[in-house]
C-alpha cells in the first residue's frame, strides 16, 4: 500500500513539474514578431523597400562570439628566462539570419572562427547560446544550430536569375547597431575576390553597392521581394560603395551538406581546367578568347566517361557563360552527385555538347592523382615512403627512388597515407602538386604540374 502511494504522489509531482519546465522552456523561446505596418502610414511611403525590411527584421540576428586566447609574456628585467602563460578574451560581432523555424542559423565562417562560446541575440532583446554545426572555409559560410522552435525564417531566394542594376537590400548589425537596413543595386556577378587574411580567392560573388560595413558580415542581402538571395561576407577597405555577397545557390548546397554529413560534400569532375584569357588563345590558335582550358582528365573520371578530352575548351555550364577556371569550379560546386550537367565545350574550333554527370571522389583519390601526376606509389613505415616510381615521368629525371620519403603537401605536414591522400585529393583542382622529400641534410620542395 505505502508502494502505491509513493507511485501515485510520484506520478502527480511529475504531472505538476512538466507545465513549469514547459514553461520555462517557452520563456526561453524569442519572441520574434511581425507587427503590422501602422495605418497612418500611407500607401506612398508604404514601399516594397519599406515592406522587406519590415518583414525581414524580424529573421535577422546579431552574433556574439567569445575566444580564448593564450599568449606567453616575458618580463626582461625580472623573468628574463621564464615567462608565463596569460589568458585573454576576446569578444566580436557579426550578423546572421534564421534559415529554417526549426534553429538554423547562417552566417560567415570568419564571424563564429576561432570562437570558444557563440551567443545569438534575437530582434526581440532575447538570447541563446548556439553550437556550431560545421563551416566551410573555402565558401566563407557556418552554420548554427540554437536551442528554439517555431522561429520566424527569412524566405530563401535564388540567385540563378539576378540580374545587374536590380535593387537590393542589405540587413545586418554594423558595429554592433542592430537592425541595419541599406540598400543598393546589383553591381557585378561572378567575381573573385581575393582575401589576405583567408590567404585565399573567393569566387563568384555578388557585387553591390548596398552599403556593408564590419558587422554585417553574415546578414542578408535581399531582393526587392524579400527573398535571400546571398549573404553579406566582405568590403573593400579602400573604397566606397563596393560589397560582396555569397550567391544563396551556392550556400544552399553547402548548408544541406553540412547539416547532413557535418562537412560539404563535393562532387568529382575529374578534369584540372586553367583560365584560358585571349592572349592564351591566340598564342594556341583557339577561336575562343575566353573559357576554361581542360589541362587534364584523370582516367575514369566523369569527365572522362562524358568524352571530354585535354585541350577542350569550356565555354558554358548548364547554358550559362564559363569566362574562367573559377567560374567553371564555381558552378560544378553547387551540382550533386549524379545529377546530370550540360557542358558546352569548343574542340579544334568546333562546338560541341558533353553531358556530364559529376559523381562522389573515389576514397583512394588522392593517391590514384599521385600516381596519374607524379608517377609515385607510397607505403606506410616510419612516415610516408616511395614505394614505386614511374618510368619516363619527372619524379624518375629529378631522381627520386624508392626509399625517398614525403613529408608534406603543398605546405602541409603529412605523415600516414591518409594524410597524404585528403592532403593530395585537394590539390584535385590545382595546377600543380608540392611535395617536399627530404635528402640529407636538406628538404626539397618539388612540384608536380597537372597540366599533361
Amino acid at each position: 500500500m505505502k508502494q502505491l502511494r509513493l507511485v501515485i504522489f510520484l506520478f502527480v509531482v511529475s504531472i505538476a513539474c512538466k507545465p513549469i519546465a514547459e514553461s520555462r522552456t517557452a520563456d526561453r523561446q524569442p519572441r520574434q514578431e511581425r507587427t503590422p505596418i501602422p495605418p497612418t502610414v500611407t500607401g506612398a511611403r508604404r514601399t516594397p523597400i519599406v515592406v522587406v525590411a519590415h518583414d525581414a527584421l524580424p529573421a535577422v540576428v546579431n552574433i556574439q562570439t567569445e575566444s580564448t586566447i593564450r599568449r606567453r609574456e616575458v618580463d626582461p628585467f625580472f623573468d628574463p628566462f621564464g615567462g608565463r602563460d596569460r589568458t585573454y578574451t576576446s569578444q566580436s560581432l557579426g550578423s546572421g539570419f534564421v534559415w529554417s523555424s526549426d534553429g538554423i542559423i547562417v552566417t560567415n565562417n570568419h564571424v563564429v572562427e576561432g570562437a570558444s562560446r557563440i551567443t545569438v541575440n534575437f530582434n526581440d532583446g532575447s538570447q541563446l547560446p548556439a553550437r556550431l554545426i560545421g563551416v566551410d572555409p573555402d565558401s566563407d559560410v557556418a552554420v548554427l544550430r540554437v536551442d528554439a522552435r517555431r522561429l520566424l525564417a527569412a524566405q530563401i531566394g535564388t540567385s540563378s536569375d539576378l540580374m545587374i542594376g536590380e535593387t537590393v537590400v542589405a540587413v545586418g548589425n554594423p558595429f554592433g547597431l542592430s537592425g541595419t537596413v541599406t540598400t543598393g543595386v546589383v553591381s557585378a556577378l561572378g567575381r573573385s575576390v581575393p582575401s589576405k587574411e583567408a590567404g585565399r580567392t573567393f569566387t563568384d560573388y555578388i557585387q553591390t553597392d548596398a552599403s556593408i560595413n564590419p558587422g554585417n558580415s553574415g546578414g542578408p542581402l535581399l531582393n526587392i521581394e524579400g527573398k535571400v538571395i546571398g549573404i553579406n561576407t566582405a568590403i573593400y577597405a579602400m573604397a566606397q560603395g563596393i560589397g560582396f555577397a555569397i550567391p544563396v545557390d551556392r550556400a544552399k548546397k553547402v548548408v544541406q551538406d553540412l547539416l547532413q554529413y557535418g562537412q560539404v560534400r563535393s562532387a568529382w569532375i575529374g578534369a584540372v581546367t586553367a583560365t584560358i584569357t585571349p592572349e592564351e588563345a591566340k598564342r594556341i590558335g583557339a577561336r575562343v578568347s575566353r573559357g576554361a582550358l581542360v589541362a587534364r582528365v584523370f582516367s575514369g573520371s566523369p569527365a572522362q566517361v562524358a568524352g571530354m578530352r585535354s585541350g577542350d575548351i569550356i565555354t558554358a555550364v548548364g547554358g550559362r557563360p564559363v569566362d574562367s577556371r573559377e567560374a567553371f569550379s564555381t558552378y560544378t560546386a553547387t551540382i550533386p552527385s549524379g545529377q546530370p550537367l550540360q557542358v558546352s565545350i569548343v574542340r579544334e574550333g568546333s562546338s560541341r555538347t558533353v553531358n556530364l554527370r559529376p559523381a562522389d571522389p573515389p576514397r583512394d583519390l588522392g593517391l590514384r592523382i599521385l600516381w596519374e601526376v607524379a608517377g609515385l606509389r607510397v607505403r606506410q613505415s616510419r612516415g610516408v615512403v616511395i614505394d614505386e616510381v614511374a618510368s619516363g615521368l619527372r619524379s624518375e629525371k629529378i631522381g627520386l627512388a624508392p626509399g625517398d620519403t614525403i613529408v608534406a603537401v603543398n605546405g602541409n605536414p603529412v605523415s600516414t597515407i591518409d594524410e597524404l591522400n585528403e592532403e593530395v585529393k585537394k590539390s584535385a583542382e590545382r595546377s600543380s602538386i608540392v611535395l617536399d622529400v627530404p635528402r640529407g641534410p636538406y628538404i626539397y620542395s618539388l612540384a608536380f604540374p597537372m597540366a599533361m
